[in-house]
């Protein structure tokens, strides 16, 4: 089955074109056959897009809506740039769709039909910034495709819901989770469960035994306790904004801050959440960007004091949570580091890990240094009792898997 996996944000479409059936899920063969992504959709929209056979291709065009956007990339798919496999429309089997929050409503991937997609739209309070250009890219696949062709909804939300209270509640009035859902949601939970799944096809082991920290490290950035194979907290709350330092999000910050940034500045309660979301984080630390490669860079080759300073905060607090998400899981056998920075940045991980020595953790410097560009396995000494391990996050694969799973009505766990 051909799947066509789509991300989509305000302005733009990350995408990826994955061939798999439950074979090849069973023995890790699914094939990508395309990826690429469209920016700044509404105008002269830069398309980048790359098939196997083929180099990657840079071009731009005027594409003026989600709709057209999608259009766009099928017609690149089935040319002759395109991947083989894909010779028209009809050679697309199914869409499997990012969609960031499914609230207390979705605790697994489903096929979407009305129902569903009216509760992802009740879902929109939740996330105002995130679901309504999910539900763009749903509407866009159905106009392209027709109704016939089955998309699935694949949910940041949906592998935490098996937090417990004491993990998801806030300790404001009951009555006001009753009425609004206010708990903790958690993001990144495709990112999360599969690096839990490799880490336990790695070591070959059930589902059930498979106790790490999870610690996804981008320009978002959350970690995850999972015990016997589920999510037992996370730091991400009701938002995307609560917990690690982040690029441009501040995470963790006494509520109180965000009343007396309004009378001190001037400004209105959105004003100042857009601040911690937008202007915050690496960003807001460093006064320089929110990239860490070009922080650290600034700190080794001018000594920037706050560009060592932004490291130093983003660091801590990652090492704090390691530490919390221990006591609260009741231990772990490993962490693992994935997405941009944890997978890429030896030199975050060896920061965020020193100091935890005497929890048992211990890096083996030539391990670490030398892992990068898609590597996957340990870092840490063979004698430490708590692991680190390096596993590339991939959930664009695991979307095309749950999209599968959902259109032969094959039952989930995640």
């Amino acid at each position: 089955m051909n799947i066509l996996v789509l991300n989509c944000g305000s302005s733009s479409i990350k995408f990826q074109i994955i061939a798999t059936d439950m074979d090849a899920i069973a023995k890790d063969a699914d094939g990508r056959l395309a990826r690429g992504s469209i920016e700044r959709i509404g105008g002269e929209a830069i398309c980048s897009f790359e098939a196997d056979q083929h180099g990657k291709e840079l071009t731009t065009a005027p594409l003026r809506d989600t709709r057209a956007a999608v259009e766009f990339i099928l017609r690149w798919g089935s040319s002759d740039k395109g991947p083989a496999q894909i010779q028209s429309v009809a050679d697309i089997h199914a869409v499997g769709h990012r969609v960031v929050h499914g609230g207390e409503l979705f605790k697994q991937s489903v096929k979407i039909d009305d129902t569903v997609f009216r509760a992802i739209e009740d879902c929109i309070e939740l996330a105002p910034l995130h679901n309504p250009t999910n539900i763009k890219g749903i509407q866009a696949a159905r106009e392209v495709f027709g109704t016939g062709l089955p998309q699935v909804a694949v949910f940041d939300t949906a592998f935490h819901q098996t937090l417990p209270e004491v993990a998801y509640l806030y300790a404001i009035p009951y009555q006001l989770y009753r009425r609004y859902r206010i708990r903790r949601y958690g993001f990144h939970g495709t990112s999360h469960r599969y690096v839990a799944y490799r880490y336990r096809q790695l070591q070959k082991i059930a589902r059930d035994e498979t106790n790490v920290i999870t610690i996804h490290l981008g320009n978002g950035c959350s970690i995850a306790g999972i015990h016997g194979g589920n999510s037992q907290d996370t730091s991400m709350g009701l938002t995307p904004l609560e917990g690690l330092v982040m690029g441009t999000r501040s995470g963790d910050i006494d509520p109180a801050i965000v009343d007396f940034i309004s009378v001190k500045e001037g400004m209105s309660s959105r004003e100042v959440e857009t601040l911690l979301n937008k202007q915050s984080g690496l960003l807001g630390i460093s006064g320089l960007t929110n990239d860490m490669r070009e922080l650290l860079a600034e700190e080794k080759e001018n000594n920037d004091r706050r560009a060592h300073l932004a490291i130093e905060m983003f660091c801590y607090r990652v090492r704090k949570y390691i530490g919390a998400f221990l006591a609260a899981t009741g231990g772990a056998d490993a962490v693992i580091f994935t997405g941009g920075i944890g997978e890429n940045s030896p030199e975050v991980r060896a920061r965020v890990c020193a100091g935890l020595e005497w929890m048992g953790l211990k890096l083996e410097e030539l391990r670490n240094v030398q892992a990068e560009k898609g590597f996957e396995g340990k870092i840490s000494t063979d004698e430490s009792r708590l692991a680190a391990y390096v596993i590339p996050t991939d959930e664009e694969l695991l979307i095309a898997r749950d999209t599968l799973r959902c259109v032969m009505g094959v039952t989930q766990r995640f």
